[in-house]
């Protein structure tokens, strides 16, 4: 199962992505968990050959290739143990807001870095007090000249450490709830700006930091659209960015349904494959229909994204449904593999610690369910 694999140019992209993860990053994925950190090495050779960012204009750097090229590169990364590297949150969450939104001064400053590898971008929305509610962010940033001063803290930051470029939401007018937040970009090696990773249940590769400014100062021409529209912003681009979970989650239930299909015809007890049992065999026969009805549901829902229809309502639910069809794919393919599936030189004990966070990244299934009951002229308190 692939996206796409009916375009010739798709399937041409993805099979030279797939030859580079095979040989640039599947045997090297086990040192980069231990040590906690991807090489920038890898960062550059990506850009080189045009894996990051390829949807930017030429311009930038890019190639004008449309997002399906993106869910490729996040659904071979995954298929070759490179996920956690991080490219999707660079390439499709926090560099979308620097093209979109960004001043001809900052785009010409930072996009082309970020489809060479020089620059990688991070997001900076969530606070210590402030998750799903970020109307609630207490990050201030003041004008002061040709400048802006930012004051606050943030958390849960993936790639916060490395990144060069922070995407950040603050407030410019306390007053104001949710009308009263700004986006701006603070570059990394700004005077105030430092950040300190945090430990996790996975995602090893990739850091994950809390993020401090403390009267850091940034140019004025870093800000991002408008002042106060920052909450609009995030609104318009939180579809892009489910979406994108929402592959990855399909992509990793379809690897765990691999391994655990492979590990029940080969591993033996009482004298014969432990897949001929009927209860293991049904079991199997259900996580493969629920695999595939998430599949056809994704695709449906990527080509309505690339015409450019409106997926609030049908990305939420997606988002809702197949992150916690992955949870359980997940748990029943590490099931079947008895003991050895909690050892983590078995593949499936690597594919469940990476895949449990993302029932709660880009909003919890519980948003996502409250967000689809809005949508259906509900008011849940």
């Amino acid at each position: 199962m692939a996206l796409f694999d009916e375009d010739q140019e798709h399937r041409a992209f993805r099979q030279v992505f797939r030859k580079f993860v095979a040989r640039e990053i599947t045997p090297f994925a086990r040192e980069w968990e231990k040590n906690r950190a991807v090489p920038r090495e890898v960062w550059k050779k990506l850009g080189r050959q045009g894996f990051l960012c390829p949807w930017l204009p030429e311009r930038y750097g890019g190639q004008g290739l449309d997002y399906g090229y993106s869910l490729i590169i996040n659904q071979e990364l995954i298929r070759g143990d490179g996920f956690g590297v991080g490219l999707g949150l660079h390439s499709d969450t926090a560099t979308p807001y620097l093209y979109r939104y960004g001043s001809d001064a900052l785009k010409e400053r930072l996009l082309r870095k970020c489809t060479t590898g020089e620059a990688i971008a991070a997001i900076c929305l969530t606070e210590p007090n402030a998750g799903s509610d970020l109307a609630a962010i207490r990050t201030r940033a003041i004008r002061d000249g040709d400048s802006y001063v930012i004051n606050g803290q943030k958390t849960f930051i993936t790639g916060g450490v490395f990144a060069d470029v922070h995407v950040v939401a603050c407030k410019t007018d306390s007053s104001s709830g949710a009308r009263g937040i700004t986006l701006i970009a603070a570059e990394a090696g700004t005077p105030g700006l430092t950040a300190r990773p945090l430990e996790k249940m996975g995602w090893h590769k990739q850091d994950t930091a809390e993020v401090f400014l403390e009267d850091c100062r940034v140019p004025a021409d870093s800000l991002l659209g408008e002042e106060g529209k920052g909450f609009k912003y995030m609104m318009e681009m939180l579809c892009r960015e489910r979406l994108t979970i929402t592959l990855d989650c399909q992509t990793l239930a379809e690897e765990c349904l691999k391994e655990g299909l492979s590990y029940a015809k080969v591993r033996e007890a009482f004298g014969k494959p432990i897949g001929d049992f009927q209860h293991n065999a049904f079991k199997l026969a259900q996580m493969a229909t629920q695999v595939d009805i998430g599949r056809t549901y994704l695709d449906t829902l990527v080509a309505q994204f690339i015409r450019g229809e409106d997926i609030t309502l049908k990305v939420s639910m997606a988002k809702a449904w197949i992150a916690e069809m992955a949870q359980r794919i997940a748990y029943d393919a590490l099931q079947l593999h008895g003991g050895y599936g909690y050892m983590e030189e078995y593949r499936i004990c690597r594919l469940v610690r990476d895949l449990r966070g993302f029932s709660i990244f880009g909003g919890s299934t519980e948003i996502m369910n409250l967000i689809i009951a809005r949508r259906l002229g509900l008011n849940p308190a």
